[in-house]
């Protein structure tokens, strides 16, 4: 519990920032406000701070540091990785892009565009109840672009899903895709440090890797893409040679102060946060006993601190709105969609639109503890008496 004395549950929007995140941030912010491009001691000493994140993110990633681009966030850097895969795409039949409904709106609308333009057919999976895609279908998506003499291009994947926890089969659908000369994006914003990343973090085994920084515990506004030994990306912005021409814009060393550190936590986190599945289980169990309409999505594999609930005639938002009024913090849908008056079409293709609607996501962290529990059951019991 906060010091506030509310309780916050919307981890998977954004975590709070450790607080040697922000002594490090703040201690950049005095010694290293110079322009990392620049050559004087001013730019080299903001330059450490920067070198030091790209570092941080490839010990964490099993990566070169040379590997590592620094973004503005896990939106830029999945935009960089799918753009790069149809760069050079002149007609639309001469790449196949396949992605699900349950990604993040940083692929899927990057994906419609890629569409819209030209540059890719675009294939959607089938998805399951237990949040999962279809795995045969992929397989038929695959040999559908084989028999259409359509070069399969690109499989975007998550790593974790933000909405339900679920975690997909990264290591399979590679195979999978490179069989068929497919190269695969991994959006890993939700995963790092919350679940193993042992396979996917092999050298080469997939193409792209995106992260957040304010999904780990460290600052808003910087994230990275992390390619492959010997990949490549193409710029999707024109400008400077910051980041070897990738990304131009002034980095920001501050940020990257904070990065560097919550990157470092970052390693060994899934340990860590192993400890809240207990939390995570007593939670949804309560709410089942508190109405016995309430269901939870159940992945095959699940993320030990996401559960996805609905209760039958409940509207997602107005729970949301009420809790809040209790000192309790969840979500009705993914934050990068919040303002919209569509349900989750992640949701929507698992289950439908009605319990799209009725949908809340609760995400705990590694400081959630058994007392915050008991307030919330608490306090949703007071909603639901309602």
């Amino acid at each position: 519990m906060s010091q506030s004395g509310r309780v916050y549950l919307d981890w998977n929007a954004t975590t709070p920032p450790l607080p040697a995140v922000v002594d490090a941030m703040h201690e950049a912010a005095l010694a290293a406000w110079g322009n990392p491009a620049s050559i004087h001691g001013e730019g080299r000493a903001a330059r450490r701070y920067v070198e030091d994140a790209r570092i941080a993110i490839a010990e964490l990633a099993s990566a070169d540091p040379r590997d590592v681009v620094l973004t503005s966030g896990g939106t830029e850097a999945n935009n960089l990785a799918l753009r790069t895969a149809f760069a050079s795409t002149r007609r639309r039949e001469d790449g196949l892009l396949v992605v699900s409904p349950l990604e993040h709106p940083s692929v899927t609308r990057v994906a419609e565009a890629l569409a819209e333009e030209g540059r890719a057919t675009l294939r959607w999976l089938a998805v399951l109840p237990d949040g999962t895609i279809d795995l045969d279908d992929l397989d038929r998506a695959l040999a559908e672009a084989d028999s259409a003499a359509v070069s399969a291009r690109l499989v975007a994947v998550q790593a974790v899903n933000h909405e339900t926890g679920a975690v997909l089969p990264v290591v399979d659908i590679a195979a999978r895709a490179f069989a068929r000369g497919a190269r695969v994006h991994v959006d890993a914003v939700q995963a790092w440090g919350k679940v193993p990343m042992s396979g996917i973090n092999e050298p080469g085994a997939v193409a792209t890797r995106s992260l957040a920084g304010h999904k780990i515990r460290g600052p808003k506004g910087i994230g990275a893409v992390i390619l492959a030994p010997q990949g490549k990306l193409v710029p999707v912005l024109r400008g400077g040679a910051q980041e070897r021409g990738l990304r131009p814009g002034t980095v920001d060393p501050v940020a990257c102060a904070g990065l560097a550190v919550a990157a470092r936590h970052a390693r060994g986190g899934d340990e860590r946060l192993a400890r809240v599945r207990p939390l995570r289980d007593e939670l949804v169990a309560g709410l089942v006993a508190l109405d016995p309409s309430c269901t939870c999505v159940r992945p095959p594999s699940w993320a030990p601190h996401v559960a996805n609930v609905a209760f039958d005639r409940l509207d997602g938002p107005e729970m949301v709105a009420a809790l809040d009024l209790e000192g309790i913090a969840i979500a009705s849908g993914s934050a990068c969609s919040a303002g919209t008056n569509e349900p989750s079409a992640g949701i929507t293709a698992m289950l439908g639109k009605e319990r799209a609607r009725r949908s809340l996501r609760l995400s705990l962290g590694e400081d959630t503890t058994a007392a915050d529990i008991a307030t919330a059951l608490s306090a949703f019991a007071k909603v639901l008496a309602r």
